[in-house]
């Protein structure tokens, strides 16, 4: 296991401290760095998502409305 070592401020510190004070604090650190991996690690996907939808938008031509109003129709009762 390894040993991090990161500044706070006193705030912060003493807010975690009255949060988590009867809890694990390692433990509670690591599940709290896991969760900001994962959050970072799914806005790299959306983000690759979106730039591949945008980038098949670039090499597509333009539907007129009307196009779109017929697609939009067919099929429906």
């Amino acid at each position: 296991m390894a040993t991090v070592n990161y500044s706070v401020p006193d705030e912060i510190k003493e807010q975690f401290n009255k949060a988590f004070g009867r809890e694990n604090k390692s433990r509670v650190i690591a599940r709290l760095m896991a969760q900001a991996v994962e959050e970072r690690r799914i806005e790299r996907d959306r983000a690759r998502a979106i730039d591949a939808v945008l980038g098949r938008r670039a090499s597509r031509k333009p539907v007129s409305d009307g196009r779109i109003a017929k697609a939009r129709a067919a099929g429906r009762p």
